[in-house]
């Protein structure tokens, strides 16, 4: 509804001097009228000028004025609409108001009868527009606790899911702890260095599960900046090195090293990549058929978006697990999975515009191709 409409007044009676009488009281109201001398003319009119009060006769040449009113209630039911009539009209008058006409008021025109009546259809008008207001932001309230209420339930499953894994962290961290303090009791660096590495490796563990957890339990506004893309990509090789040493994990870098930079959060896009990496990590890590794994981890430039591929040789998965890999709290891992990490990678990237897509087969190993937008897309 176009509030600018909201001044013009339609006027409707098929004898000229009372449209002159009318046109000059509603004008000297502030209004700007436009008129018609029959009902046909009319709703013309009112189709053309969509007026917000109308005001016509009921008796007229080419339809009444009762036809015109509920003709004109049809087209926009929120339209007030004044009735004219005779005394000798009332029954006609009366009729008009079961079809949800605002008022009437009776020939010879009284300019104080049609001030009051213009004065409740404005009333009408006002009442009708606070009341959609409100009824919108009842409905926006009420969208936002059901949000709500869907997020704390989604909590509340995710404290369980993590509680064993958790557990389970807890007990490597003190098993490492275990083989610092007996290690440096019996004088045995090697056992105290052994211990050292796990606590330091579950103590990351945790650290990205905590981090994962703060995510998914508070919005955040993407922190967008320049970053060039090998960048991002060095610091992610950087991050998962140390997973991957030692454990017959060759990781296969090529990167595009002439490719611009990216608007992205840096932060948030490094904590999506890595999730996807690590998880490749772990896919190679279950698959025991060769003791030897490869990762290939490659970064182009195509344009307007910067492309990272994850591509494994590990378990791979079946057509299954690929539709739910990025659900919330599904994990191939059992206790030691949250169900988190490629939830979370998937908001991420999508919150850049971006897209990931998932190429894999059992046994053939896994792909995850990642394309995120260089500059921010229009809309987001």
């Amino acid at each position: 509804m176009d509030d600018t409409n909201e001044k013009i007044i339609l006027i409707v009676d098929d004898e000229p001097d009372i449209r002159d009488v009318l046109a000059i009281s509603l004008q000297d109201m502030g209004y700007r009228t436009v008129e018609a001398g029959d009902a046909a003319e009319a709703f013309a009119v009112f189709q053309k000028e969509d007026p917000r009060i109308v005001v016509t006769d009921i008796k007229m040449p080419g339809g009444d004025g009762i036809e015109l009113l509920r003709k004109i209630k049809h087209e926009n039911p929120e339209t007030e609409v004044i009735m004219i009539t005779g005394h000798g009209d009332m029954n006609l008058a009366i009729r008009s108001l079961k079809y949800n006409a605002t008022d009437f008021i009776t020939k010879p025109i009284n300019v104080d009868a049609l001030e009051i009546a213009m004065r409740r259809a404005r009333e009408k008008i006002t009442m009708r527009r606070r009341l959609q207001d409100y009824t919108r932001s009842l409905e926006q309230l009420v969208r936002e606790k059901t949000e709500l209420q869907d997020h704390l339930s989604s909590l509340g499953l995710m404290i369980g899911s993590i509680s064993h894994g958790m557990k389970g962290l807890l007990t490597s961290l003190d098993g490492g702890l275990y083989l610092i303090s007996s290690g440096l009791a019996q004088k045995d660096l090697k056992r105290a260095e052994e211990g050292c590495m796990a606590a330091g490796e579950t103590a990351k563990r945790i650290r990205k599960m905590v981090l994962d957890i703060l995510y998914y339990a508070k919005e955040r506004q993407l922190k967008r900046a320049p970053v060039p893309a090998a960048d991002i990509a060095d610091e992610l090789v950087r991050a998962i090195r140390p997973r991957v040493d030692g454990t017959g994990i060759r990781l296969a870098c090529r990167f595009d090293r002439s490719a611009g930079t990216m608007d992205v959060d840096a932060g948030y896009l490094h904590a999506a990549l890595v999730n996807i990496l690590e998880n490749a990590v772990d896919a190679c890590l279950k698959d025991h058929r060769s003791p030897t794994h490869r990762i290939e981890f490659s970064m182009v430039d195509q344009g307007d978006e910067i492309v990272f591929t994850i591509a494994d040789d590990g378990m791979g998965m079946d057509s299954d697990t690929r539709d739910r890999i990025f659900s919330l709290f599904y994990s191939t891992k059992g206790r030691n999975g949250t169900g988190l990490g490629l939830f979370i990678a998937n908001q991420i990237v999508g919150q850049h515009g971006g897209a990931i897509t998932v190429d894999s087969n059992p046994g053939q190993g896994a792909a995850f191709r990642v394309s995120i937008p260089k500059k921010e897309q229009s809309g987001r």
